[in-house]
């Protein structure tokens, strides 16, 4: 990653306040034009857009706690703090997801019976388009960073800017069938709408998935913890590893094992085994994992 809490945190902050500004010029755009358009769907692709700038909120406050260095009452640190602003962000993707559903069948039900949806106007077509190249672009751009800062809570906020731009081509859809083919193909909007919410919906527990087994301390992947007794066991001095506990704490990681050791070996030898130990781990996960190493004598040996 190569970047100190701090720069990550400044990092993560800039990229969510320009989405902040975006969302927020957005919202305000689209819902003006959803009404003097008479277009529901951008109405409501504009309260989506409400919703983004909540996550957006979400991610500044939960990254400036889970920033903050270990203390009395958070011995590991705070980073757990991001990872439950992920959970936060995605269930706000899931909600947002089944509310479009709904809408989305509503108006389908209201045709099926014989109703008419209003046929929206061109001012309506104008912002589906402006809202579509806006969102795909920061949607990019703030996944770039996220993968550049290694941050799950920045993935699951650039995939709320992705469910924005989604939702504007679905009311881009309908609204452009709608005032190009007539009355008739009015129902392509709520059609598109529920198509793309069900993939919403699919993102949003994808996401939600990983966070909860963060929260529930799960372990690390296999292959994560492979690499880990690997390593570990290629410092000289070490005859075994054992015992090893993983977990996420937000960015980083927390590493707990056994190592065995020469029963004979001088306290201070096998005290800087540990630390090679340490290091090791340290120089693949980075600086901030966590690592607790446990000497125990290699009882086989006696």
């Amino acid at each position: 990653m190569g970047l100190s809490s701090e720069n990550r945190e400044k990092k993560i902050a800039e990229v969510t306040l320009v989405g902040s500004v975006v969302n927020l010029v957005l919202s305000v755009g689209k819902i003006a034009a959803g009404l003097f358009g008479r277009s529901a769907a951008m109405v409501t692709d504009g309260i989506h857009s409400l919703s983004d700038l909540f996550s957006d909120i979400v991610v500044l406050v939960f990254v400036k706690i889970s920033s903050k260095k270990n203390d009395g009452s958070h011995e590991y640190g705070h980073g757990k703090f991001e990872t439950l602003a992920t959970l936060i962000v995605s269930l706000i993707l899931l909600v947002v997801g089944a509310g479009f559903l709904a809408s989305g069948l509503r108006s389908i039900v209201t045709v099926a019976k014989g109703g008419q949806i209003p046929e929206p106007g061109y001012i309506a077509l104008a912002a589906a388009v402006i809202s579509i190249i806006s969102k795909e672009w920061l949607y990019r751009y703030t996944v770039a960073v996220a993968k550049r800062v290694d941050s799950p809570v920045m993935v699951a906020n650039a995939w709320h800017h992705r469910s924005d731009a989604l939702s504007s081509i679905a009311s881009l859809l309908g609204i452009g069938g709608a005032i190009l083919l007539g009355d008739k193909w009015t129902l392509l909007d709520p059609l598109a709408a529920c198509i793309i919410s069900i993939a919403i919906i699919v993102i949003s527990v994808k996401m939600a998935g990983p966070a909860l087994n963060e929260l529930m301390d799960g372990s690390l992947p296999p292959g994560m913890e492979s690499d880990i007794i690997a390593l570990a066991s290629e410092v000289p001095g070490v005859r075994n590893v054992h015992g090893l506990k993983t977990r996420r704490n937000g960015p980083s990681v927390i590493i707990e094992a056994h190592v065995v050791v020469d029963p004979d070996m001088p306290v201070l030898r096998s005290h800087r085994i540990a630390t090679s130990v340490e290091k090791a781990l340290k120089g693949k996960f980075g600086p901030s994992t966590q690592v607790s190493i446990h000497i125990e004598p290699d009882i086989n040996a006696e």
